[in-house]
């Protein structure tokens, strides 16, 4: 049996790529679990200066769990009072949402089809998103009786603003890729033939910048969203102490007085 997830680390980047295009990448236990390992190894790896977040595929990027086997969860769920389909979302969306976001690096994902439920969420993790003309979005939680996760509730009205994504939760629709760029879901916007040559080229540019900055950088933003402009201050200064004490400063500068292209160590 393939993989669900595909793992490769070149140059600094590494590459995840969710291995399911049968099932649309829909993520069934095995997915879940290789997902969460995956962006956490690239998170831990000093050798990974930027994360590709992709799929297999041209139909879809993610849609979310996988309902055939969640059907059989569920049944034994009722049967047994267990809680496994509700566990799911602690022991595997959570994780995989907290790491995406939380890694101290960029994440750039390249949404090639259908991003629905939980794949909806985790690319609005990510930090950057290029998306092909053929791409869709959807949260579809409603739909099939649930509410959101995957962090959809905290992301999708801080990208869209929160009437609009109430809107888009209690009904659920299919939204083009050209209409998430309109609406800020998506970065970019690109022709699907062009979309992993694009995307691998921004995030190999990310990788080969200053990556010290670029973890200051997202701190910085994840802690504004809920601290006021006073507390906000206070940990850019924290955070710009790190940032100019680094050996990526110093190289900047000598190459911005040296008229020369930077060429960082990442650290």
């Amino acid at each position: 049996m393939a993989d669900t997830v595909l793992y490769e680390v070149s140059d600094g980047l590494a590459t995840i790529t969710l291995n399911r295009p049968e099932a649309m990448n829909a993520l069934n236990v095995a997915a879940k679990v290789a997902l969460r390992d995956a962006v956490r190894a690239a998170a831990d790896d000093d050798a990974v200066r930027a994360v590709l977040l992709t799929a297999a595929g041209e139909r879809a990027f993610c849609v979310g769990q996988d309902l055939k086997e969640h059907i059989g969860l569920l049944a034994a769920d009722r049967e047994n009072g267990s809680g496994l389909t509700m566990s799911t979302v602690r022991e595997h969306y959570n994780p995989i949402v907290k790491a995406i976001a939380g890694a101290p690096k960029p994440v750039v994902a390249a949404v090639n089809g259908v991003a629905a439920g939980a794949g909806f969420g985790f690319a609005l993790a990510a930090d950057y998103r290029i998306v092909a003309e053929t791409a869709a979005f959807n949260t579809s939680f409603a739909g099939v009786a649930l509410t959101a996760d995957s962090g959809i509730s905290w992301t999708l009205p801080r990208v869209i603003g929160p009437s609009r994504a109430t809107d888009l939760l209690l009904f659920p629709r299919t939204i083009s890729a050209q209409e998430a760029y309109e609406l800020g879901i998506a970065h970019r916007v690109v022709p699907a033939g062009e979309l992993r040559a694009e995307a691998e080229k921004v995030a190999r540019a990310l990788a080969h910048g200053p990556t010290v900055a670029y973890a200051a950088l997202k701190e910085s933003v994840a802690y504004g969203l809920s601290h006021s402009l006073e507390e906000t201050l206070e940990k850019e200064d924290e955070l710009q102490t790190r940032a100019g004490s680094s050996e990526d400063h110093a190289i900047a500068v000598r190459a911005f007085v040296n008229k020369e292209k930077p060429e960082y160590l990442g650290r």
